[in-house]
């Protein structure tokens, strides 16, 4: 999971997670900041989940959060993305 994250994740979201990535720059939607208190309790694992294997636009946010379908087969690795988004919001 933490090469995934450095190759796909951090390249918009930033290494540290705070949307700031260099990929990102160039998006008309700006990635989410995983450092926000207010989307951090908002939003649930499930949702987090849904948004890495099917995309931005799966749950109405923009297409320019990339699917990863591949990783569909690969729950463990999913969640262990998710734990790392979590982990900047502590």
């Amino acid at each position: 999971a933490k090469q995934v994250w450095d190759t796909r994740c951090a390249t918009c979201h930033g290494p540290g997670g705070a949307g700031n990535g260099p990929g990102g720059a160039a998006l008309k939607a700006k990635p989410r900041s995983f450092n926000n208190a207010k989307w951090q309790s908002d939003t649930d694992d499930e949702r987090i989940k849904n948004v890495i294997v099917n995309g931005g636009q799966a749950v109405g946010l923009s297409a320019e959060m990339a699917a990863n379908p591949d990783l569909e087969a690969k729950p463990e690795v999913v969640a262990e993305l998710v734990r790392i988004g979590r982990s900047f919001g502590s």
